[in-house]
């Protein structure tokens, strides 16, 4: 008998049969839009995706989803995704959160899921505002923000998603726009690829609290001097014209931005190396109006992810324990220093 083929899904084959509610224009519809089209590109299984988020905005997001999901308390989406991951290995493990929800309470969460080096995909949208409880300065607000908790002008230095994610220990850390569909899927695809904890940063528009906070970026007249994609093995060049790049200051410490042609060519460019450590912290705080803003896959290095040498302890365990038929729980319990209490 000839087997039949499973018919591929397509992205609306992800989409639940909840209504989006997201304020109309909100930079969410197409971060959506981009995952439900990631996991059609890449062949996903509903069955086997779960998407796990804390609370905010981007956090209602599983409930759009025709996957597994869970819409957990705040900040702590990484530890339920750390749990959800150690007991089902097979599992592809999402986790969706905002700036607020990612860096302010769950910042200790944040910290430990990338060190441990779980393998899922962490979504940052990244608006810099507290958006769903009316738009209150967040960690990743600029200095000067004026909003209801800071009337007068934020005075905190902002948190810089992609540099914390490198110092955590991630390796995997890249950043990309809402709007940048052409870019934006196919980086979630390469996150997804990746053995480890995945980490996307992704600049997202709120419309109604810090609407355009991003337009250099995102609008196509400002984004060809206003942004550097990057790509591994090639030479950082941006502008309209593609006449711009960056290179080492000549006889220094850190980078310029130059112009093509005057005796400097493509040749004098920096080259992205995207397992260079230095080179990622060094790209990441790049910011306007001095420098473009990087796009693209920032690091990224192989490893074995945490729940892997996790089971292997475990396997290790209990064939030691296996081989020894004198194994006494009782025995391991007592052993080395041990005191009553009366």
């Amino acid at each position: 008998m000839n087997e039949i083929a499973p018919t591929p899904l397509k992205p609306k084959d992800f989409a639940s049969d909840q209504e989006v509610r997201w304020c109309p224009g909100c930079g969410d519809y197409a971060i959506l839009k981009a995952i439900q089209k990631t996991l059609a590109d890449i062949g996903a299984e509903p069955e086997n995706t779960v998407f796990i988020s804390g609370i905010g905005c981007s956090s209602r997001l599983p409930y759009y989803m025709a996957t597994y999901g869970f819409h957990t308390i705040h900040g702590r989406a990484p530890a339920i995704a750390t749990g959800t991951k150690l007991a089902n290995p097979e599992l592809d493990v999402w986790v969706i959160t905002g700036d607020g929800d990612g860096f302010s309470i769950g910042g200790n969460h944040m910290l430990h899921v990338l060190r441990r080096d779980v393998d899922m995909q962490i979504l940052v949208f990244n608006n810099e505002v507290y958006g769903l409880t009316k738009g209150q300065a967040s960690p990743t607000s600029r200095v000067g923000m004026r909003s209801p908790s800071t009337p007068l002008g934020s005075l905190d230095g902002p948190v810089n998603p992609c540099v914390f994610a490198l110092a955590a220990g991630a390796r995997f850390v890249a950043r990309s726009a809402d709007t940048l569909q052409k870019q934006l899927s196919p980086l979630l695809a390469e996150a997804q690829a990746h053995k480890g904890a995945s980490f996307v940063e992704i600049l997202q528009n709120c419309i109604i609290y810090n609407d355009g906070v991003f337009n250099e970026v995102t609008d196509k007249k400002t984004a060809p001097e206003h942004t550097l994609i990057l790509e591994h093995g090639a030479p950082m060049v941006f502008g309209a014209e593609r006449e711009k790049g960056l290179r080492v200051k000549p006889g220094g410490f850190g980078v310029e931005v130059v112009t093509l042609g005057d005796g400097i060519a493509e040749s004098d460019l920096l080259v992205h190396d995207e397992t260079n450590l230095d080179l990622a912290n060094h790209l990441a705080r790049l910011t306007g109006p001095d420098f473009p803003t990087v796009l693209g896959v920032l690091y990224r290095v192989p490893g074995e992810s945490y729940e892997a040498r996790v089971h292997e302890q475990l396997d290790a365990a209990r064939t030691e324990v296996e081989a020894d038929p004198h194994a006494d729980i009782d025995a391991l319990l007592h052993d080395g220093p041990v005191w009553r209490i009366d």
